[in-house]
């Protein structure tokens, strides 16, 4: 999926996870940092996964950040994104 959503051009990074969902139990989350000067919409990329993916892998969510949290070596820290989602979740 990941592969698939770095192939849109305002894309800098991002990371693809299953998060709690109240409705489904989990969803579909990219989680976006923009290019400097790029713009996209959650449409956008939206309409850019579904022509690229089948329709049970496109996100169903998009956060857009300034930033994701990184090692010390620079490796993207998925479980941090995925704390903070459990988080939130059971804020609600």
């Amino acid at each position: 999926v990941e592969e698939a959503l770095y192939e849109h051009e305002a894309i800098q990074e991002i990371v693809v996870a299953g998060v709690p969902d109240s409705y489904r139990g989990e969803t579909v989350k990219a989680f976006v940092v923009l290019k400097k000067g790029a713009k996209a919409d959650a449409e956008e990329l939206d309409t850019f996964a579904r022509s690229r993916l089948a329709p049970y892998k496109v996100p169903k969510a998009y956060d857009f950040r300034k930033e994701l949290p990184k090692t010390a070596v620079g490796k993207i820290l998925r479980r941090r994104l995925l704390e903070e989602e459990t988080e939130n979740h059971h804020i609600k």
